[in-house]
């Protein structure tokens, strides 16, 4: 059974391991991912933000986060389930766990960056009732994509 538990420093090679895969596999991998990747406790957790994990038995086998970006404004990011796990609904669990607790905290807008290729993402997103909007201020070169859930 799949459970959902807050990240602790002990996961980061997990956290690395799962994103790292699909960023390297679409060539999305930059420095600013490279950073968050390798220091999630500092980029996200330390400035206000929030990360999950997705474990079956001992086994981390996806991961998602919001970061926060302003008063009210969070990021979803690294959002990642393992290749062997995939059409499991793991992801649903992710994105619902951190729209639920941006719910709680008072975020206003949740919103995201991401890259046309990674299809399947997209229409997650899309059924959650994020809204493509016009891609400003992205931290990432090859991020194509924004997207925005009022809540």
């Amino acid at each position: 059974m799949i459970a959902v538990i807050p990240y602790e420093t002990k996961y980061q090679p997990d956290f690395y391991r799962l994103n790292i895969v699909w960023l390297d596999q679409y060539n999305l991998t930059e420095s600013h991912d490279l950073e968050i990747l390798n220091h999630p406790q500092q980029n996200i957790i330390d400035r206000g933000g929030f990360i999950w994990l997705a474990k079956d038995g001992e086994t981390i086998v996806g991961s998602a986060a919001i970061m926060k970006e302003e008063h009210g404004v969070y990021e979803l990011a690294k959002m990642a389930v393992d290749e062997t796990y995939k059409g499991r609904g793991i992801s649903k669990l992710l994105i619902e766990t951190c729209i639920a607790k941006a719910k709680d905290i008072g975020v206003t807008k949740l919103e995201l960056f991401s890259n046309h290729q990674l299809t399947t993402a997209l229409n997650l997103y899309k059924k959650y009732g994020f809204e493509h909007v016009e891609v400003t201020n992205s931290p990432f070169e090859t991020a194509d994509v924004k997207m925005e859930l009022m809540l």
